[in-house]
Parts: C-alpha cells; sequence; structure tokens
C-alpha cells in the first residue's frame, strides 16, 4: 500500500506466491495499477479479465493432461497424489484429478505434507502411504524446503526401490537446473515434467552472460563445477521486466502525473481509502496485453492475462543427473521427440530408468508387506472384560475386540517402522465360549 500511496507507482512486479499476488491484484484494480507475478502459478488465482493482474508465467493446470497421459501410457490405474497443503500446492489438485478420471484413473489416497511438519510427522504418513498397494505417486510442490525433505525420507524408507514410481510435477522440474549433484541423486529413477524453453542464440548468449556473472560474483575459476543455469522463473522474470520497460516506453511514460484522489475504483472509505488511481496504468497494461514477444523463454504473450504455453520436456534423473526422454506438447500430446514425422506420432517415451535401476516398466501396485495377515488369536474372556472384550454383530455375525490390552497393541502397531496387516481372530466355539485354554490358544 506504500508503494500505491505514497511512492504512486505505475506497475508492480513480483508477488512471488499466489495468495500474495491475489492480495496485491486486489490493491492494483481499485488504483488500475498493473501488477504482474511471474512465480504465481496456482489456477486457484483468479484471472479477470477487465483486472489489473497479469500472470507472467505458466498455470500450473497446464500440465494435468501431460501427467495424465504419462499414467495411461504405461497402463497404471490408480495413482496417489502427494502435494504440499499451500495455495500453490492445493490450486492444481482439483484440474489434475479430472485429467486422471477421464482417463480411467483412480486416486485412492492423497497426502498433504506442509513445511511445519517434522521428520517424523513425514515418516508416519510416508509409512501409510507405503502400506497401501497402489505404488504410483504424483508430487505436486516446491524442492526446497519440502521437496528436499520428503524425497530425503523417501530414500531412507526404501520408498526409491523396484516396484515404486514417482512423478514429479514443474513445481520441482523447473528447479532442477538449480540443483547440486547429490540432490538429484537423491531422486534417482524419478520422472520430472519441466516447461519446454525453445533454443535460441538470445537465450545462448544471456546463459553465457549469466555464468560470467555468477563466476565473478563467486570468486569461481572456470576449472571449478560450472554455477547452475538460469532456471524458468529467472528466464520470465527477465522477459517481464524487457516488456514492462517496452510497454512503459510506448506509452510516454515521462508524462507521468500524479495518482488522481476520491474517484475511480477507488473509495474514500476503508483501510485503502487513501488511493489513488493511476492514470498511466491502464495504457501500459493495454500496451503489455496486445504487444507479445520473442523472450528468452520463448513466446511471450499476455494478450489472455497470462502465458499459454503448455509445452513439456520429460526428465528422467539418473544417478547424479537427468536425461530427456520425451515431450508432452498440446498439439502433439505425448512424444519422445514432439514432432510428427510423416504424419505418424509415436506416443511413447524413451527407455525410463525407474527406481531401483530397472527399465522395465512397474506395474504400478504392490501387495503391501508380504500380503498375508498376521491372524491374532483372542481369547474369550468372561471376567476382567475392561482387558480384554469381544463383541458380536447380531446383523452379520462380525466381531470386533475392545479393551485395554487392544489399545496398548494398537499404539505399538502405530510405531513400527512398518505397515502390518492383522485380523483379530476369537478362540470361541460354536457358542461362543472359550475354545479351550491358553495352552491350547498357543498351541494354534
Amino acid at each position: 500500500t506504500d508503494l500505491l500511496e505514497n511512492v504512486e507507482v505505475e506497475a508492480i512486479l513480483g508477488p512471488r506466491s499466489s495468495g500474495e499476488a491475489e492480495f496485491v491484484a486486489k490493491l492494483g484494480d481499485r488504483a488500475r495499477v498493473p501488477v504482474i507475478s511471474f512465480t504465481a502459478t496456482s489456477p486457484s488465482l483468479s484471472l479477470d479479465k477487465d483486472g489489473y493482474f497479469l500472470r507472467a508465467a505458466q498455470s500450473d493446470a497446464n500440465q494435468v493432461d501431460a501427467i495424465a497421459d504419462i499414467v495411461k501410457a504405461y497402463g497404471w490405474g490408480e495413482v496417489v497424489l502427494v502435494y504440499e497443503g499451500s495455495e500453490f500446492g492445493r490450486g492444481m489438485i482439483p484440474y489434475l484429478t479430472d485429467a486422471l478420471q477421464q482417463m480411467n484413473v483412480k486416486v485412492p489416497s492423497r497426502s498433504i505434507l506442509a513445511n511445519s511438519q517434522s521428520e517424523d510427522q513425514i515418516k508416519e504418513e510416508l509409512y501409510r502411504l507405503k502400506g497401501m498397494q497402489t505404488r504410483v505417486f504424483v508430487v505436486h510442490m516446491g524442492w526446497a524446503p519440502l521437496g528436499r525433505r520428503l524425497f530425503k525420507l523417501v530414500r531412507e524408507l526404501e520408498m526409491l526401490t523396484d516396484g515404486y514410481v514417482w512423478i514429479v510435477t514443474n513445481g520441482i522440474g523447473n528447479q532442477l537446473v538449480s540443483l547440486n549433484p547429490s540432490e538429484i541423486a537423491s531422486m534417482e529413477g524419478v520422472l520430472g515434467l519441466t516447461t519446454f524453453v525453445p533454443k535460441s542464440e538470445k537465450l545462448d548468449d544471456f546463459k553465457v552472460r549469466w555464468r560470467q556473472r555468477i563466476w565473478s560474483k563467486s570468486n569461481l575459476t572456470h576449472v571449478e563445477e560450472p554455477p547452475w543455469d538460469p532456471d524458468i522463473f529467472c528466464l520470465w522474470a527477465y522477459d517481464t521486466v524487457w516488456a514492462l520497460a517496452s510497454a512503459v516506453e510506448r506509452t510516454e511514460a515521462g508524462n507521468i502525473k500524479h495518482h488522481q484522489r476520491g474517484n475511480g475504483r477507488s473509495n474514500s472509505t476503508g483501510v485503502f481509502g487513501n488511493l489513488g488511481v493511476s492514470s498511466t496504468g491502464p495504457s501500459i497494461l493495454h500496451e503489455m496485453r496486445r504487444n507479445p514477444l520473442q523472450g528468452l523463454s520463448g513466446d511471450f504473450d499476455l494478450r489472455n492475462g497470462q502465458l499459454t504455453t503448455e509445452d513439456f520436456e520429460i526428465l528422467n534423473l539418473i544417478g547424479r543427473g537427468e536425461k530427456r526422454v520425451g515431450f508432452w506438447k498440446k498439439a502433439t500430446g505425448l512424444s519422445r521427440t514432439g514432432k510428427v514425422d510423416g504424419g505418424q506420432k509415436d506416443s511413447s517415451l524413451k527407455t525410463v530408468n525407474w527406481p531401483g535401476g530397472t527399465t522395465a516398466t512397474p506395474r504400478g501396485w504392490e501387495i503391501p508387506t508380504s500380503g498375508k495377515k498376521l491372524i491374532i488369536g483372542v481369547p474369550v474372556k468372561l471376567a476382567f472384560t475392561e482387558f480384554l472384550k469381544i463383541q458380536r454383530n447380531p446383523t452379520d455375525g462380525s466381531t470386533a475386540v475392545e479393551g485395554y490390552c487392544i489399545d496398548v497393541f494398537n499404539m505399538v502397531l502405530q510405531n513400527m517402522p512398518y505397515y502390518l496387516p492383522h485380523k483379530f481372530v476369537p478362540f470361541e466355539d460354536a457358542e461362543g465360549k472359550p475354545n479351550g485354554t491358553y495352552n491350547e490358544l498357543v498351541y494354534q
């Protein structure tokens, strides 16, 4: 509000999260000042065609068809969604669920994680997932700090082994270029989506200057490990600043006047009552919307209020690096090359190294633990039922076991480092009476 009320800026760049962008966008609407974010990717962020908010980034919803096509291509029938419980994490999930359901893929469970959770709490959730049949997991979160912590524990609990499938959205995929080799090694066998960036001389030249700038600031020598390349958010940031500067030049912003007070969308009441109205903002917004450019990131077109590119690369993380195994493009769908040759399209990926090092496609499900239940004999007690009691349902004849002993047993199970399927079986005769002594129960 200080920038709008006192500095009287004509545009605002960079609300980082979708929640921040939603709030700042409302202020921009009141003051008629464009608000541009290149990191707020949640599709839950509303885009009003008459509003002053521009998303100079892909919506996370753009990748859901790509993920659904990957799942369909390998014939997996169930997927577990693992995502962070933030606006960014939650916003894409309804779109992804719909896309999977259209492919007849079930989502039997969801796992919502938070940055505030301890390692023990995340482990507890992973143990729950490990005890399920489904072995295909789609992860939607950022890398730091939650993604880094998650995959460290996934590796610890041996959930990056044969039979498991992990697919990460571009929430992590777009940050791979900035991860060190040891971090990439912690996700060996994972498939990841990353936003496709077309090659260009302009981009190559920028990368050279980028590396030189980092080398000069970090005192690295050219024989040391090279600095990471700019990720897609860096490219979107660069293109956004360039587009904004060009728009300002075209609006003859040198004649900028003070914001007008007390009219337009601003009102004189409430906490934001002192906001004025920009006379230049509408022109800047108009110029940014109607003048696409060829930027470092490719086509930088905000005519629809956000970037509309829907092309992705699919990477397979192997060892301390990654290899490209295919593309997904709106025009061609899933393919190895992203091209259509002779009217034919290969809707498959190159050979993938899955967790555990195998190239054989995982079937996507396993019988938890051994698939056999631990059969637990329960004596029929006629006294001291506070400790152990067998309840019978007169309608269907099923039994339920309860009491202090059962409570202790269940508490022990909750603290064991693996899932243990089990079944309580009363040691009783046909009339529901004790079927023998304790020794006879033990022999059974």
